[in-house]
């Protein structure tokens, strides 16, 4: 390596935050964001990582697509047997990042996880391009498998079986829904002194706003 990673810095100074400049909501903050994160034409600006744990407290984390996000909560999708889906069952606590290092922007989301109903899941999979639907058919998500090839022909077969569109949703594929208990946006200010709000929920209704020290 010709640079260390002790001597990797980047020094922010695009923005400012606010308690003036966010909403009283941080769902509505946060979609104003994603708005803005799409509009700069970001590379994946719904990719999210999402942190699990299993009922020992072991912690697990990788990133998934954020496909809806309204008053109820943070929407993504995934096969309930897949490890994710079995720590979720063992623990519905979980964690969210969302990273936009092009606008200099963090949004970090805690709360608890649960499924969606059958109707919601089976909506937005007959959404999804062919092929992904096929996808989510075909994999036994987490599972060892021996080979490619092995993947390629049980999806090659698939495709032989629906050859138009009436591809079923398997019962075990389907959507999740995190309710948030805290949101934390956070923007890159010079010197490393960066700015951080969170909100957390009254317990008379609505959302505390706060300061945190970078």
């Amino acid at each position: 390596m010709s640079q260390s990673l002790a001597e990797l810095r980047q020094d922010y100074s695009l923005s400012v935050l606010t308690k003036a400049n966010v909403d009283p909501d941080p769902i509505r903050q946060f979609q104003r964001w994603m708005r803005e994160a799409i509009a700069a034409q970001l590379p994946e600006p719904n990719a999210m990582t999402l942190a699990t744990a299993d009922r020992t407290g072991r912690p697990y984390a990788r990133v998934v697509l954020l496909k809806e996000c309204d008053a109820d909560g943070f929407v993504f999708f995934s096969n309930y047997r897949s490890d994710k889906g079995r720590q979720i069952a063992e623990n519905p606590h979980v964690a969210l990042v969302f990273l936009w290092l092009e606008v200099e922007r963090q949004v970090r989301v805690e709360g608890t996880v649960s499924q969606i109903s059958a109707a919601e899941s089976e909506a937005y999979f007959r959404c999804r391009p062919r092929e992904s639907r096929l996808g989510a058919l075909a994999s036994r998500q987490s599972q060892v498998v021996a080979s490619r090839q092995i993947l390629d022909q049980r999806f090659e077969q698939l495709a032989a079986q629906y050859p138009d569109d009436d591809i079923p949703m398997a019962y075990h594929w389907g959507g999740y829904r995190v309710k948030p208990d805290l949101l934390e946006f956070w923007q890159g200010r010079h010197g490393r002194m960066h700015d951080r709000l969170r909100y957390r929920p009254r317990n008379e209704g609505g959302w505390l706003l706060e300061r945190l020290e970078p």
